[in-house]
């Protein structure tokens, strides 16, 4: 019986530092999903006008509305999409009363890419975003060809001479000739359930080795 107590001891304690990993999970889980559900509320609720000065942090996905004209030539931002492939996103400056800000007015396909788009006047509604899609191994804009690999709301607004606020757009009147994308928590990953059943599967396949050693040791002493 000495030579099973270590075994069995190791065992148990591995199987339940498993365990409390995927119990771990499953609270990460019940968080992150508290932290979605917030998200869509907040971009679902009345929208407002544009703030003065938006923050990056505490106005990220809030609703707006706006009346504007185009304020210049739009960027295009290289994209894909699902059952469709290589597009465009249109990220436009938009004169909004006495400031110029970006709208991101959707996809178009990359052939239509030379189409102008009306100059307006827009009323719109969207919300405020700052995608993180740009890290150190996107190339850098194709300025000549007017193809960019990721929206990077200050380098676009210094090459749209608008200030750094986009809105990603939800509805626009009249249409624009693109296809909107508004802001959503589908794109936020929330693979928790993923991980605790790994480590629950873990634990499980711990337990089957502790087992099966528990029985060999037995066997060779009996």
């Amino acid at each position: 019986m000495r030579r099973l107590v270590l075994p069995l001891i190791f065992g148990l304690l591995g199987a339940a530092v498993l365990a409390s990993l995927g119990v771990w999970q499953l609270q990460r889980l019940a968080w992150k999903e508290g932290v979605l559900a917030d998200i869509s509320a907040r971009i679902a609720a009345a929208p407002d006008p544009i703030p003065s000065d938006p923050d990056p942090v505490a106005d990220r996905y809030r609703p707006v509305t706006f009346e504007g004209r185009l304020a210049g030539a739009p960027i295009h931002v290289l994209a894909s999409r699902r059952g469709y492939g290589a597009c465009y996103r249109v990220v436009a400056p938009m004169q909004a009363g006495g400031r110029v800000v970006m709208a991101d007015l959707g996809f178009i396909a990359t052939e239509a890419a030379d189409r102008p788009l009306p100059e307006g006047p827009y009323r719109v509604t969207g919300n405020l975003h700052w995608p993180d899609e740009v890290d150190g191994f996107t190339p850098a804009p194709d300025r000549d060809a007017n193809i960019w690999f990721g929206r990077d709301v200050d380098a676009m607004a210094a090459a749209l001479g608008a200030e750094p606020v986009l809105v990603v757009v939800r509805t626009i009147t009249p249409d624009a000739g693109t296809d909107p994308l508004p802001v959503g928590v589908e794109g936020i990953p929330n693979n928790h359930l993923g991980y605790a059943i790994q480590w629950f599967g873990l634990a499980l396949v711990w337990l089957g080795m502790t087992l099966y050693l528990l029985w060999r040791i037995r066997r060779r002493t009996v």
